[in-house]
């Protein structure tokens, strides 16, 4: 039977009050998109507002380039797909095997509280189904809570983007929030690598990727569960 994951992408476009956008990285969806397309599996995107999930331009620059990210550039179904995202709050985690959210500094600004976003992942975890994210996305698991009331990640090992690395992008003034500090003050157990070297990490049901370079891996770590 065909496995199906549902990727849940940010709607957010303004980087702060910079007046520059954002949205969500090329290589963070690609990438896990394809690992996930070439497996067989069936693969749904959505959006907290559905329609376009905006792009974040650095992300196309020449430096951020993959394999992954040219594929996407000749990709007119995918294209598509992105250009017509289904609208979160419309989703039942009944219809999925399991979840990603991809990354970009636009889930900081509309995944973080977003009610129908925090509600999701509490079903996909209830249901002994996995969710998996990367990089600015592990925000997305900040405010999920377990049935007992405790937060999802306290006493497991999680990962997202680095205070370091936000530092050498030159956001740290400009971000709401550092995600490290907040995965630590939500009891999260968190791990991390060298800045931008590939580091992903899986504690029972949740399965979190350092920053761009880590996508591939917490895709293949999602894959993995689903045929285990």
């Amino acid at each position: 039977m065909t496995k199906k994951i549902l990727m849940v992408l940010t709607s957010h476009d303004e980087l702060g009050n910079t007046g520059k956008k954002t949205g969500f990285w090329v290589e963070e969806f690609a990438s896990p998109y394809y690992a996930f397309i070439d497996a067989g599996v069936e693969v749904t995107l959505a959006t907290p507002k559905g329609g376009q999930a905006p792009i974040d331009p650095t992300s196309t620059l020449a430096d951020f380039q993959t394999s992954a990210t040219e594929r996407y550039d000749g990709d007119d179904v995918a294209q598509a797909k992105i250009a017509s995202t289904v609208v979160l709050s419309t989703l039942n985690e009944s219809d999925f095997d399991g979840v990603f959210y991809p990354g970009g500094h636009g889930p900081l600004w509309d995944l973080t509280d977003n009610k129908d976003s925090i509600t999701l992942i509490e079903s996909f975890l209830k249901a002994g189904k996995a969710v998996a994210t990367v990089c600015h996305a592990s925000a997305a698991l900040l405010n999920v809570k377990e049935v007992s009331g405790d937060f999802a990640i306290k006493g497991k090992a999680v990962t997202g983007f680095t205070n370091s690395e936000e530092e050498a992008v030159q956001l740290t003034e400009v971000v709401p929030f550092l995600l490290e500090d907040e995965l630590i003050k939500r009891g999260g157990d968190y791990q991390k690598a060298e800045d931008w070297h590939a580091f992903a990490v899986q504690d029972g049901l949740i399965i979190t990727g350092q920053n761009p370079a880590s996508s591939a891996l917490a895709a293949e770590k999602l894959l993995a569960h689903l045929s285990a």
